[in-house]
């Protein structure tokens, strides 16, 4: 009997998962694996269990958020034989779970994670040391994510995001930066710059009109210049949420390694989380570094 070991962030979607963990833990029982249940009990114990677990596993799951699914993905890359690893959503954006299809309901999910087929997903590794699975950035949109209280993300969910970064709007920070890709260098004052391997960041961006592949080793670049007037705020943000992202203002390039540098330290957030103070940030897409469970045809584990 193969071994699967179930992770649950129990502070993701206010606790939501103790309605649906017996009937988790049954379609893992009928997928044929011997499950064992670790709790998380604060930031950063996703990736220390998970890489302990690694050796002994054939498969981990994670139920949290875009958070958790990111330190667990993270806790592998430290390990040569990765396990599979599935994903029960219970964040609030869930950007992961749309990227990958993943149903958010709690009992479909589980059927993906022990029945559904493996697909390869690129990890991105940032400035030699950390990883993400989804986007790193700055700028405008990704405050919203780490900075917006808990509560009113459990409360409001996408509202929270949106209602945050409308009332931002008005004091949009502008950095110059130089942005370094495979065959270009672009120079120029922008609002946001985000490093992404996803169909859908902050809930707000959707990239699914631009070919994106989780596993071509390329990041997909999204760079939005620097607005003169509200007028144009407003213009950018129509072309965005209608998913045109070759404007003036706003640029979406793809490349294996990116390297940005900026006059002084600015805040990064990586997969919604506080990422750090940084005037320079490297990033290089690690192809199809771990395989990830979605929907397909049932398959014997």
């Amino acid at each position: 009997m193969k071994k699967l070991l179930l992770l649950i962030n129990p502070n993701a979607g206010k606790g939501g998962f103790k309605a649906g963990l017996g009937e988790v833990l049954m379609t893992f029982h009928r997928a044929g694996f011997s499950t064992t249940v670790a709790f998380t009990d604060k930031h950063g114990d996703a990736p220390r269990i998970a890489a302990r677990a690694a050796d002994g596993y054939d498969r981990i799951v994670c139920v949290g958020g875009d958070g958790t699914f990111s330190e667990t993905v993270a806790g592998l890359m430290g390990v040569q034989e990765r396990p599979e690893v599935g994903y029960v959503p219970m964040g609030t954006t869930n950007d992961c779970a749309n990227t990958l299809g993943i149903s958010q309901a709690m009992a479909a999910a589980a059927e993906t994670a022990a029945f559904g087929r493996s697909i390869p997903f690129d990890v991105g590794c940032f400035n030699h040391e950390r990883y993400f699975t989804y986007v790193a950035a700055f700028g405008a949109f990704t405050e919203v994510s780490y900075q917006t209280p808990q509560d009113q993300k459990n409360a409001l969910g996408r509202l929270a995001y949106l209602l945050d970064g409308i009332s931002r709007l008005p004091n949009l920070t502008h950095r110059w930066a130089r942005v370094e890709y495979d065959g270009g260098v672009l120079e120029d004052d922008y609002i946001f710059c985000g490093i992404t391997n996803s169909r859908s960041v902050a809930g707000l961006i959707h990239l699914n009109s631009v070919g994106v592949s989780l596993s071509d080793g390329l990041f997909e670049v999204i760079l939005v210049r620097n607005p003169e007037n509200v007028l144009q705020v407003g213009a950018i943000l129509t072309d965005i949420f209608a998913n045109k992202f070759e404007s003036e203002y706003v640029t979406l390039l793809k490349s294996r390694t990116v390297r940005v540098t900026l006059q002084e330290p600015v805040n990064w957030t990586m997969d919604g989380e506080d990422g750090g103070m940084h005037s320079e940030v490297y990033c290089e897409n690690i192809p199809r570094a771990v395989r990830v469970l979605v929907n397909g045809e049932k398959q014997e584990p």
